[in-house]
């Protein structure tokens, strides 16, 4: 394959928090419409591969391509605009705006003109949504904000949608409901990069698997056989 078949092309990634090396030299490559899960303990370099992708983290090395465009000094508002979108840990949400004015803020059609993911079908997709359109977003559970925040999310149209720890702290009714929106988005063609906890549903929803320990990859490959490898306990502590 060339550059111009993978949505991300990563090389040599390396990151820094001050004088914190995390990231040690890291590739990763995701195709259109593959499912990508990223796993690995707390403090492996998970979350920071994330940021460095798309353009939060400043202190990095390393080549970035996304959509066969050099993004590798892209701030992220420019990796936004490429196509891809981001459910960050803690949701992100805006929480001085109503459920409706938060989803509609970030209409706008995908980058070939898609307009797939209506408000209506995200009230489809989300129907708990529909009863909470006027509260706004600092009066949801926290079941209700990660549900808004794919919601908006997937407005955007995007090629690549980042989900960081979308299921983290909620409960286990709400996660499977999260699980089921994944399945759907990844049966819809939209590439999407996972890291949650639980690894198991992960290697479950995704094709490939790249699993992190101390900023380098331990362990990469079809997430059928990533599952049965004998590292693999080790690796994520369990």
């Amino acid at each position: 394959m060339t550059t111009n078949d993978y949505l991300i092309d990563a090389k040599g990634l390396h990151a820094w928090y001050g004088s914190s090396h995390v990231l040690h030299g890291i590739d990763i490559k995701i195709q259109r419409s593959q499912t990508m899960g990223l796993l690995g303990r707390n403090g492996m370099g998970k979350s920071t591969l994330i940021r460095t992708l798309l353009g939060h983290l400043t202190q990095r090395e390393g080549s970035i391509t996304l959509f066969g465009e050099d993004a590798s000094r892209f701030k992220p508002h420019q990796v936004a605009r490429l196509g891809v979108a981001y459910v960050p840990e803690g949701r992100g949400i805006f929480p001085n705006l109503t459920v409706r004015e938060n989803l509609l803020m970030s209409a706008r059609p995908g980058t070939d003109g898609r307009k797939d993911w209506t408000f209506d079908r995200v009230m489809q997709t989300f129907p708990r949504l529909t009863e909470r359109l006027s509260n706004m977003g600092n009066q949801l559970s926290g079941g209700e904000q990660q549900m808004l925040s794919i919601g908006r999310a997937l407005m955007t149209h995007p090629d690549l949608i980042v989900l960081d720890e979308a299921t983290e702290g909620l409960a286990p009714l709400i996660v499977n409901e999260i699980w089921n929106v994944i399945a759907n988005i990844r049966d819809s063609g939209i590439a999407t990069l996972i890291v949650d906890r639980d690894y198991r549903r992960v290697l479950a929803h995704s094709d490939q698997a790249i699993v992190l320990q101390k900023g380098l990859v331990a362990l990469t490959g079809p997430s059928s056989q990533v599952a049965l490898d004998a590292t693999l306990p080790k690796l994520l502590g369990v």
